[in-house]
């Protein structure tokens, strides 16, 4: 078994504890939290699970590190801190784990990531023997190796288009919402999400990672936006009021020039409510998909839906980018050490899951 931590609770760190739990060659062996109200409490009850793990919440990074765990899901914010997440994940590759994580953005494709966030990685590595390997929680194989698989299925490929289309309502995350994407503020308020340069920070990487896959030689990427005032005021129960004539969509684009066209688009269209922007794509039943389209011959579409935590779409979405990291895990402690990306790490079928599903494991 493969000792692993989980560092953070929040959306992602609850989806990786039933991850970890549920794999057969991992043993989730500790838990890391931020907030001291979890300190002490068992895994299982922070993940959501009606059970305990046998796994108490602890704050001592270095503790749990000093346990040597063979594997860390760091599962903590890099968006408004990435310079602590880039020193967490170091320090732990440093400690020889094998790190997975969807919080280093720019190490979606290392070949091209800055030098100052490199360069710290492949010490650590050369120091620890640890690797990383980092994935997005867009989700990322939504934006590298479903696009790439699905277009091999044609003999003509015109564009790629990825996306992600959501109703944000019921998702309990009003930071992000609110304050990153925007949803609720005035027209005039500029989210630090949607801001100049910023989607191409985010998300660049997964476009020159598939252009590169492709065998295509990338112009540059430019980005779109488009924003939209809520008609009414709407309610959510996850997160309250959002008044009228404040941001009640958004939409956005990363294109992949190749050629003088956008050849290769993420794109996200995210709603805080469904009647606004109606002309927007949407998803089949107005909750929240991601969604393939590779324009050509044939022309191919494929739709992913999602859903755990009682239906909810966005914190599914979430559990799926999880699972493609944790069942990542193996292969990778199997592996040399490295900075891997997803070209690299396979997308392997769920062996032995159906022996070992959450509710049959047996508490730790």
């Amino acid at each position: 078994m493969i000792s692993t931590i989980v560092w953070g609770t929040g959306n992602v760190g609850r989806a990786a504890i039933r991850a970890v739990h549920a794999h057969p060659d991992l043993e989730l062996t500790g838990v890391l939290v931020h907030d001291p109200a979890k300190v002490g409490r068992d895994a299982g009850r922070l993940a959501g699970l009606d059970h305990d793990l046998g796994v108490t919440a602890s704050a001592d990074a270095d503790a749990l590190l000093a346990r040597h765990p063979r594997a860390v899901v760091y599962a903590a914010s890099g968006d408004i801190r990435p310079d602590d997440a880039l020193r967490d994940i170091v320090t732990a590759i440093r400690a020889g784990a094998v790190v997975v994580t969807p919080a280093l953005y720019a190490l979606y494709d290392p070949r091209n990531a800055p030098a100052e966030v490199r360069e710290p990685v492949r010490a650590a590595i050369a120091a620890g023997g640890g690797s990383l390997f980092v994935s997005g929680i867009d989700p990322g194989w939504g934006n590298d190796v479903l696009p790439l698989l699905v277009s091999g299925l044609g003999h003509r490929v015109d564009t790629i288009r990825c996306q992600e289309i959501f109703d944000y309502s019921t998702y309990d995350q009003p930071d992000s919402v609110r304050h990153l994407v925007g949803m609720g503020q005035p027209m005039d308020y500029e989210p630090p999400m949607t801001a100049p340069g910023v989607p191409t920070m985010v998300w660049g990487g997964q476009i020159r990672l598939m252009t590169r896959a492709l065998g295509a030689e990338l112009d540059g990427i430019r980005e779109t936006l488009d924003r939209r005032a809520l008609d009414t005021t709407v309610t959510t129960a996850a997160m309250g009021d959002f008044e009228a004539g404040t941001q009640g969509a958004v939409r956005f684009e990363v294109q992949g020039m190749v050629g003088g066209r956008p050849r290769i688009v993420i794109e996200h269209v995210t709603r805080i409510h469904p009647g606004c922007a109606p002309d927007w794509p949407r998803p089949p039943d107005g909750a929240g998909a991601h969604r393939i389209i590779v324009e050509g011959d044939p022309r191919i579409e494929v739709t992913v839906e999602a859903e755990t935590e009682g239906g909810n779409r966005a914190a599914g979405g979430n559990a799926t980018a999880v699972g493609r990291l944790v069942n990542a895990i193996d292969w990778l402690a199997a592996a040399e050490p490295g900075l891997y990306d997803a070209l690299d790490v396979p997308l392997r079928p769920a062996v032995g899951r159906f022996a070992s599903a959450p509710s049959e494991r047996t508490p730790q």
